[in-house]
């Protein structure tokens, strides 16, 4: 119960401050990429439903064409709309790198679930709302179980399970496995919770 309610805010902040250090140069060289190689901003950013169902602005690496037009839905490196550079950031993660900075400003941590598009509030059961009631992460229990491979139900259960078992020892463990997930591959861990 320390750990969730003061803990884990602290945690959060030196991993964030040195994750931050440590990684800005990947941030640095993937917006250099991404503006060479597509036109548009190298960030994107978009509101998402934060802790508390709160909204706040997620930054990104952009890995997609720009075009206002588009449906807001759920991408995978297949989509002809991601660019050749944008592949690379996001089967190496790298275009989640920003958030580090949403976890400095208190938005997200490092573990947690993902955090959602804003209709996602409305669609999900009741039961998989409690998913609200921690602040949403860079990465987590879904995310190392399958991730886009696994159906949003089955990623609601394994974010209310996180929940469940909060503690630093499995923050520490998720960490860990989400390094081998970025090695091997989101659908070789895929697992049903």
């Amino acid at each position: 119960m320390i750990y969730q309610s003061v803990g884990k805010r602290i945690f959060d902040l030196v991993a964030a401050l040195i994750a931050g250090i440590f990684f800005f140069p990947f941030i640095v060289i993937g917006y250099l990429l991404v503006r060479l190689s597509s036109p548009g901003p190298g960030f994107f950013v978009q509101e998402r439903l934060g802790y508390k169902g709160r909204m706040f602005r997620v930054y990104k690496l952009r890995t997609m064409q720009v075009r206002p037009d588009r449906e807001i839905t759920q991408t995978t490196n297949a989509d002809p709309e991601v660019f050749f550079v944008g592949k690379v950031l996001r089967r190496l993660k790298i275009d989640e790198l920003p958030q580090i900075f949403n976890v400095i400003k208190g938005d997200m941590s490092i573990v947690g679930p993902r955090p959602g598009l804003p209709r996602m509030a409305s669609e999900m059961p009741a039961w998989a709302k409690a998913r609200l009631e921690v602040r949403p992460g860079l990465t987590g229990l879904a995310q190392v179980n399958g991730n886009i491979a696994l159906s949003w139900e089955e990623r609601w259960k394994y974010d209310v399970k996180y929940i469940a078992e909060l503690s630093l020892v499995n923050d520490l463990c998720i960490i860990m496995r989400t390094m081998l997930v970025i090695f091997a591959g989101e659908s070789r861990f895929r697992k049903a919770p």
